[in-house]
């Protein structure tokens, strides 16, 4: 069979003059560009797992823009993520009209399989691991079932486990290739949309794969920059250790997101140092302990983020910059949260900063419990969560308070002086080469 697997790449706010400040502000845009022009490592990865005997064809759907003949497929894979997971079921039903059979995937499909039903052909709920080589057998003889279940452990472990088409790309230009060293997070975040929805538990890529699977895709890319697609890659420390260790001989430049408690151990962070670390994204969310009561069961954010200022001095000392990420409309949020993210900011000495706004994300403990307490302004506001918009009734503000707050704190925080002031101060507080 002749497979196509189309990512939809990017999203787009949905707010008129959030949209706006967006392509103004240089910090902003620069994040933008960056996130947009990461390629979708869950569909390479289904390429991996196609069995021998089969073409496969990896495509962005901007690619797809403006062109009157799309490609022909026997069969084509979606992967979506809510905010763009309309464009995904419109790309889905032109195939589909022309008599090709379409499966869907990701996160948005695995939390509401039925409804992408209406869209496809198959569905398949949580990762492609364990799944996809029996949709493609199927699909081959013609008895294609409708949903299909993919594994949710051991799925880095043989044989569930394969590694990414990276050679799929080659030639194309990203400035940012992804390689995944762990699925799922134990913190269990009441917002957290990522991979804890189709994970049981917490599964650690052996060191050997991800070093085998960053040389594979140093073979098609040039010097390439990574980004691992972790939600917590540094929990296990002595895993962490043992990565380190490796990556120093690699030379690389890399990024990833994990938590603050990274800053306890001096050893780790001189390793993410040798290794080619150029910036850790750590989930901060605000700058008051107070205002994270309740965001996970252990109350362990509320008890790190006393913490949070000699993280960042540790960490940046180092040469690593740290991208803290904060999330405005939290329950305890008032008016005043957005001079204090600001002030936080401004004298933590963070290099970067990303500033989002509460999302319920369909399948989340976040979105049952607004839904159950009448706080969604629509059940079904797929476009609007792109992290930038306001699809629900704050606690302790209006939504319009919680819009007006946001865009005046990314004019403080991503003018083009104050972006250069960050990197400044960053460049003379570090020991970075």
């Amino acid at each position: 069979m002749n497979i196509g697997l189309i990512a939809m790449s990017g999203v787009r706010v949905f707010h008129p003059e959030l949209a706006a400040l967006g392509v103004t502000l240089p910090g902003l845009v620069r994040r933008g560009r960056v996130i947009a022009s990461l390629p979708s490592l869950g569909l390479l990865t289904v390429a991996g797992l196609t069995p021998p005997g089969h073409e496969v064809t990896y495509l962005e759907v901007d690619a797809l823009d403006g062109v009157a003949d799309w490609p022909e497929f026997d069969l084509v894979g979606i992967s979506s993520l809510t905010a763009r997971i309309a464009d995904a079921y419109a790309v889905a039903a032109r195939y589909r009209a022309r008599g090709t059979r379409v499966v869907m995937g990701g996160l948005h499909v695995s939390a509401l399989p039925e409804e992408a039903l209406g869209h496809c052909d198959a569905v398949v709920v949580n990762g492609a691991e364990g799944a996809w080589p029996q949709v493609v057998r199927d699909a081959a003889a013609g008895r294609l079932q409708r949903r299909y279940l993919g594994a949710t452990d051991g799925v880095f472990a043989p044989p569930l486990h394969a590694e990414p088409r990276f050679d799929l790309l080659a030639g194309r230009a990203y400035n940012r290739v992804t390689v995944q060293t762990s699925r799922g997070c134990p913190r269990a975040c009441e917002f957290c949309g990522a991979s804890l929805l189709i994970t049981r538990r917490f599964n650690q890529k052996p060191v050997a794969q991800v070093l085998a699977e960053i040389r594979a895709a140093k073979r098609s890319f040039r010097q390439p920059f990574f980004e691992f697609a972790d939600d917590n890659t540094f929990l296990d420390r002595r895993w962490g250790r043992e990565l380190l260790t490796a990556l120093r001989g690699e030379e690389l430049h890399w990024f990833t997101e994990t938590d603050v408690s990274v800053a306890e151990d001096a050893g780790l962070c001189d390793l993410l140092a040798e290794s080619g670390c150029r910036q850790l994204l750590i989930g901060m969310e605000s700058p008051v302990a107070d205002d994270l009561t309740g965001l996970d069961p252990a109350e362990w954010k509320r008890r790190q983020a006393p913490r949070y200022r000699r993280a960042i001095d540790t960490l940046q000392a180092r040469g690593v910059s740290v991208n803290g990420c904060f999330i405005l409309g939290l329950d305890a949020h008032t008016p005043e949260v957005f001079s204090l993210v600001r002030d936080f900011v401004r004298e933590s000495g963070l290099a970067e900063v990303q500033c989002t706004v509460l999302t319920p994300f369909p399948g989340t403990p976040l979105y049952a419990r607004l839904k159950r307490e009448g706080r969604l302004l629509l059940e079904e506001f797929w476009p609007g969560c792109t992290l930038f918009d306001v699809n629900y009734r704050p606690a302790r503000m209006t939504v319009g308070e919680l819009e007006a707050g946001l865009r005046w704190l990314f004019t403080e925080l991503y003018s083009g002086p104050e972006t250069a002031r960050r990197k400044r101060r960053f460049a003379s507080s570090s020991r970075s080469p």
